[in-house]
């Protein structure tokens, strides 16, 4: 339980869902974790529980990322891993609906968001101590890989990401800064969130029914397996990959289930 051990971890968007869990999960692996997000409520349960170090951000915010990325390095000296989870899909639609006001906002937390992270995370993993060196994470969706057509928000934004990644991950190769980068994607995960939409849903077993029928597996994932995938790219045991999209999605998006 020490595969993250001496190991400073920054984690956009820790106050809920697989982002509570990458938290709890990275601590418990022996890194020292820093998580932003605007629940400070909910920071402040998680800090409690978990030691972790809370900072109120926006990651669509430029300027608030280099007084951040100054916090981590006064009280840790280093940064070894960014997992840039923060996103969202409020008012999202379709093609035809969508306002600009939503696609602005989505673009800047889903795209932006991801880009800044890595831009400032790149800057100060730059100057760890012994040499040059790090994991980027970055939080796509299987709907990166397969478009939605009532989120075309979301969808586009995700889909970005994978790309995202590459080009960061050769980019940092080509230069030999040891800064790795790769971009998971989750399929139905039941986070709080999810649970609250089956609750509210006019038929709710239906509606579990459905969540859990995406999969061949007949079921939703975990926050906490998430983190599990997150825990390993950021590991040593990962230091050879990068570039690369680690779908984890209990099968959705590996075929047709047939009929």
């Amino acid at each position: 339980m020490a595969r993250l051990a001496d190991k400073v971890a920054l984690i956009t968007g820790g106050t809920s869902g697989i982002g509570d869990a990458a938290v709890r999960r990275f601590v418990e692996e022996g890194a020292q974790v820093v998580f932003t997000g605007s629940n400070q409520a909910a920071a402040a349960k998680i800090s409690d529980e978990t030691g972790a170090h809370f900072e109120l951000q926006r990651v669509e915010d430029a300027d608030a990322w280099p007084p951040l990325m100054a916090k981590i390095k006064d009280r840790f000296g280093r940064l070894d891993i960014a997992f840039a989870n923060a996103g969202m899909e409020g008012g999202d639609t379709d093609i035809e609906n969508i306002t600009m006001e939503a696609w602005d906002k989505i673009v800047a937390v889903n795209m932006t968001g991801p880009m800044l992270t890595a831009k400032y995370a790149i800057e100060l993993m730059k100057q760890n101590p012994e040499g040059p060196g790090g994991s980027i994470i970055l939080n796509s969706s299987m709907n990166g890989i397969l478009a939605l057509p009532g989120n075309v928000g979301y969808s586009t934004t995700k889909g970005a990401l994978r790309l995202l990644a590459k080009s960061i991950a050769v980019r940092c190769a080509l230069n030999k800064l040891n800064i790795r980068c790769n971009s998971i994607h989750p399929g139905v995960v039941e986070t709080t969130l999810i649970q609250g939409a089956i609750d509210a849903a006019p038929d709710p077993k239906a509606a579990r029914a459905m969540l859990e029928g995406l999969s061949p597996m007949k079921r939703m994932g975990t926050p906490d397996e998430i983190a599990g995938l997150c825990v390993y790219l950021g590991s040593d045991e990962a230091s050879f990959v990068t570039g690369a999209e680690y779908v984890i999605d209990g099968g959705s998006t590996a075929g047709l289930i047939g009929v």
